[in-house]
């Protein structure tokens, strides 16, 4: 997939903006501030409908301005051109495909951008949120219904959670809703699953080229219970403590995956360096794995390359993705010596207070 062009208006800084893109590796660069994040955070909302900022979500409309909107021109394997945009207008977030209204779900669907920037290593060391989010984007791409069993799911947790906050809620309607919170994990456990033991061995491909000195890798899944058990019966063993709390406190909202090494059995064993590493290891694998299902290579942001990452390792990502022929937007102050080595064309451009110039 290639991002042919990108038009942004009222998004941060950015006031207005329309930038044709090259289709193989783009470059910005600029001081702190100048609004070169944006630009990756504004692909990155047509792929996800949300920033890969945490809490972000206010601060995306430009001051003074009432939202902000986001166009794109994606070719695609075939030649196919599709023309996408997000924007927020009055509090509202709505989506357009090929001019046509249609839901977040349906935009995210047709548009693939992965993003590795300096916040990455929450993926590893952060809350599980971020890791669910992660796994769930990619299950997403390749199993057609994942989201309308996601969506079954969050209602039968919802129906659950305000019966366990209801004063003398009985046990008989907690039991049938017990019994289809269950019939709704099931297949979403199942199906995450199965996607985590596909990206495996991408996951341990990659680790073993990035980073070799931690020795071989260690992954584990979490279904978010004890899967010794039936969900419906842990949650019937739980239930005093979840009233007591007044939420459920077992299932798949509370899943969970983990990265270890043989060198490094834990996550507090890891560097600051090591966790971001890590982190790009997990985005270029589902990367692989999105490719290998859907033909088609996502775009891949990296924002700030040189930041806690030294040399040789720098030069070890780039060669990683100098081999799988996407689209790249690269951004930094300066321009990475790991950059030059890595012997990709590089179109070039100046950021400034939220306005590009391509550099000769």
């Amino acid at each position: 997939m290639q991002l042919k062009q990108l038009r942004i208006e009222n998004l941060r800084l950015i006031q207005a903006l329309d930038l044709d893109l090259l289709p193989g590796w783009n470059l910005f660069l600029g001081a702190n501030g100048a609004g070169k994040t944006s630009l990756l955070e504004a692909a990155f909302l047509l792929s996800h409908g949300r920033s890969f900022r945490s809490a972000a979500r206010d601060a995306l409309t430009r001051r003074g301005s009432g939202g902000f909107s986001i166009y794109g021109e994606l070719l695609k394997s075939g030649a196919t051109l599709e023309r996408v945009g997000i924007a927020r207008t009055a509090g509202r977030l709505e989506a357009r495909l090929n001019r046509e209204s249609v839901a977040i779900g349906e935009l995210v669907r047709h548009v693939a951008v992965l993003c590795f920037e300096p916040g990455s290593h929450e993926l590893i060391a952060g809350p599980s949120e971020e890791r669910r989010r992660f796994l769930d984007w990619g299950v997403f791409h390749v199993e057609q219904t994942f989201l309308a069993d996601w969506r079954r799911y969050q209602r039968a947790l919802r129906q659950r959670n305000a019966l366990l906050r209801t004063e003398g809620g009985s046990s008989v309607d907690l039991d049938t809703w017990d019994h289809e919170l269950a019939l709704a994990a099931e297949p979403l456990s199942r199906m995450r699953r199965r996607y985590f033991e596909a990206l495996l061995p991408h996951l341990a491909q990659l680790s073993g080229e990035l980073l070799p000195e931690l020795g071989a890798p260690r992954l584990q899944f979490h279904p978010g219970f004890d899967d010794g058990l039936s969900l419906e019966e842990v949650l019937a063993v739980q239930r005093d403590r979840d009233r007591m709390r007044g939420h459920t406190g077992a299932g798949p909202h509370r899943a969970d995956w983990s990265l270890g090494f043989e060198n490094a059995p834990r996550r507090e064993h890891l560097s600051r360096g090591q966790e971001k590493l890590c982190a790009f290891t997990c985005v270029m694998a589902q990367a692989r794995l999105h490719a290998e299902t859907t033909g088609e290579w996502p775009v891949i942001g990296l924002d700030d390359l040189a930041a806690e990452v030294d040399l040789p390792h720098q030069n070890r990502m780039l060669g990683i993705l100098a081999a799988t022929g996407a689209q790249v937007l690269v951004t930094g102050t300066e321009e990475s010596p790991a950059l030059a080595q890595a012997g990709q064309p590089i179109g070039r451009f100046h950021v400034e207070q939220g306005r590009v110039t391509r550099l000769l």
